[in-house]
């Protein structure tokens, strides 16, 4: 099968979207489909681009056997919500006029969103192409842009809700991460739910597998034998990290911990300002790493934490960090609720709070600090969950099996 990709980001972006489109295609190519992803230059987090990337409109490159169509996008810092849709819709319009000019003609077209303008892209290509167009929905837009409150019900709202009732009603099949989000879609938009497969993320167990606690990296970054709470990712409005910052307000007095979070976006400052005024010395902001250090920050902690602001659309979500803790045997405090905490205490890999509660978490960071005997176990047990659960071949082959049934229905009739 000939399968083509839109999505605006890939490796060596970190980052889940990333992370997802570039082992699905690596995943397929293996499996002997022909994988082309139609993406920018490489600029998220910082929105900067290399400097041999700048002023170019279009390159071929390869990542191993999957052929990469990068394509023009104006790159801007993740702030600023008229700078996100210049570069939302600088992305869509260069990634149909590439995908249309260079790419030759396949069976099937996929866009992920968010964004949405990326969704248009891939319906455009498939209409071109006369193949059937498959939408994958990672996040609910525009309803995840309300529940940060970055922005309220307004024309561009409302603009954006019609554009994801043209995509769910013109896609041939819709890809969701979780029957949460199946479930909103039918309830929102009235789409069927026999249109909708759920396929989510999961990780390169190969990638992501267990590495010594005392490496190289903990060395440089000083931490001795503190235990280390990490957090690793965006540092945006949806994860309300100023509560991490007020767990270690809770915690300043109790020597050998310390939490550290890595990334960017566009509450880091505000982050770090905060942390400067409480006088803390038990937290560090550390800039964005390169996707092939990743797996030595989770090796280096002994816990890691996945927050979300206290909203009921993210009850739904299951943030693939949690996937990649999990099969590094690193224990995971899930604070988002819902699904997420009911899979922690499934896997037995972790514990799950309530999200936005400073208070529960330093607690449960000052428990487990003191059963450390105990993150072993749960290390191994969360892994072997997913290795049983959320192993990207497997996940990679059942998505294939839903590709192979709408395209047989194509060649039908």
């Amino acid at each position: 099968m000939k399968i083509h990709f839109v999505s605006q980001s890939y490796s060596p972006e970190i980052g889940a979207p990333a992370a997802r489109v570039s082992e699905l295609a690596q995943t397929w190519v293996q499996m002997g489909h022909e994988v082309t992803v139609v993406t920018s230059f490489p600029q998220h987090p910082m929105g900067i681009k290399a400097p041999e990337d700048r002023r170019v409109f279009f390159r071929r490159d390869k990542d191993g056997k999957v052929e990469l169509l990068r394509c023009y996008i104006w790159a801007t810092p993740n702030a600023g919500i008229a700078k996100r849709m210049l570069m939302f819709l600088s992305f869509a319009l260069s990634a149909a006029l590439v995908g249309r000019k260079k790419a030759s003609p396949p069976d099937v077209v996929i866009a992920t969103s968010p964004q949405l303008l990326t969704g248009l892209a891939g319906w455009y290509l498939a209409r071109r192409f006369k193949v059937p167009f498959v939408f994958e929905v990672r996040d609910l837009w525009p309803e995840s842009i309300m529940a940060v409150d970055a922005m309220k019900e307004n024309f561009v709202i409302r603009w954006l809700k019609k554009v994801a009732a043209f995509l769910y009603e013109n896609s041939r099949l819709i890809v969701t991460v979780g029957e949460g989000y199946k479930k909103r879609i039918v309830e929102l938009y009235g789409v069927s739910p026999k249109k909708i497969a759920v396929v989510p993320n999961g990780v390169e167990t190969q990638i992501w597998k267990p590495g010594p606690r005392n490496n190289a990296l903990r060395r440089q970054l000083g931490w001795g034998n503190d235990f280390v709470v990490l957090y690793l990712g965006t540092l945006g409005m949806a994860h309300a990290l100023h509560r991490l910052v007020q767990a270690a307000g809770e915690l300043k007095s109790r020597p050998g911990l310390r939490l550290v979070l890595v990334g960017e976006g566009a509450e880091k400052e505000k982050i770090r300002e905060m942390i400067k005024d409480k006088g803390l010395t038990n937290i560090q902001v550390l800039n964005s790493v390169s996707k092939q250090k990743v797996p030595q920050y989770y090796a280096a902690c002994d816990v890691g934490v996945v927050h979300l602001r206290d909203t009921p659309l993210f009850k739904e979500v299951l943030p693939s960090k949690i996937f990649e803790y999990l099969a590094m045997e690193r224990p995971v405090i899930s604070a988002v609720g819902g699904d997420a905490n009911r899979l922690i205490l499934d896997s037995g890999g972790g514990v799950g709070i309530e999200p936005e509660n400073p208070r529960q978490l330093a607690d449960t960071i000052l428990k487990l600090s003191r059963q450390r005997a105990r993150l072993g176990k749960m290390g191994k047990k969360g892994r072997h969950y997913v290795l049983r659960n959320y192993n990207r071949t497997t996940l990679a082959a059942s998505y294939i099996g839903w590709l192979e049934q709408i395209t047989r229905k194509k060649r039908n009739t």
